[in-house]
């Protein structure tokens, strides 16, 4: 398989282009040379067979060869709002939840969190993940590079939700008054998921409150405590699964 990489300017038709400054790094770690085959993709949907026609020192120039309209995304776009796990382990949850298929990832604060980022280092750390969503599309396949939001206390970014639309399901994972899984009435028809996930020790009571008034439902993974980093990445791997036996 050949190798892929992210091209982040539009590839409008086959042709002879140059690689933006990031992806010719990528190829030149990659110790291509010139013949090699390339997939390229812009994340604007499918991919394009390419191949290596001449390096420099810090330029690559590649020719698209044609556009393949191949998707590897879940039927339902997927939100992953969560409050961020300490640590390293947001590098973690973002990297997986690319891979599972996440179309955007909105980073919380809420009044539990450990991981507490704000101004330029939460800006900072956005574009770092967005690179790392960038990475793990090029490895596992996907065209389209989910979406890093700005960091956001909880309580704003609730309060500014639009009403929930219809064909759109809001689930928070947790325990009181919680459903278990399918989350989806027989026949239901939904366009899209918004998956809110709290912080070690959970979201408080109230915000939990506040979360089911803006339309959120509450659902179980199951008897276990998963921690704030796997309980996410665990339902959107059941949203997966789901929605592939369908």
């Amino acid at each position: 398989m050949p190798p892929r990489v992210f091209v982040e300017e539009p590839i409008a038709a086959p042709g002879v282009l140059e690689l933006p400054g990031g992806a010719a790094r990528h190829v030149q770690v990659l110790r291509l040379q010139p013949g090699a085959a390339l997939t390229l993709f812009d994340g604007r949907g499918g991919e394009w067979a390419a191949h290596i026609v001449a390096m420099g020192r810090r330029e690559v120039h590649v020719q698209a060869l044609r556009h393949e309209a191949i998707e590897r995304e879940l039927p339902h776009a997927t939100t992953l709002a969560l409050a961020m796990p300490a640590g390293d382990r947001m590098d973690f949850v973002v990297e997986k939840a690319t891979e599972l298929g996440a179309a955007a990832i909105q980073p919380l604060v809420s009044t539990r969190s450990v991981l507490r980022l704000s101004g330029e280092r939460a800006a900072k750390r956005v574009i770092h993940w967005q690179a790392l969503a960038v990475a793990a599309c090029e490895q596992c396949g996907r065209n389209r590079v989910p979406v890093l939001h700005a960091v956001r206390e909880f309580a704003d970014w609730l309060a500014e939700l639009p009403v929930s639309r219809q064909g759109e399901r809001r689930l928070l994972l947790g325990w009181n008054d919680a459903i278990a899984w399918p989350v989806d009435p027989p026949g239901a028809a939904t366009d899209s998921m918004l998956v809110l996930s709290g912080p070690e020790g959970g979201l408080q009571p109230d915000e939990e409150s506040a979360a089911r008034a803006r339309g959120f439902v509450t659902v179980s993974l199951g008897p276990r405590v998963l921690r704030a980093d796997t309980a996410p990445l665990a339902a959107l791997a059941i949203l997966g699964a789901q929605q592939r036996d369908r």
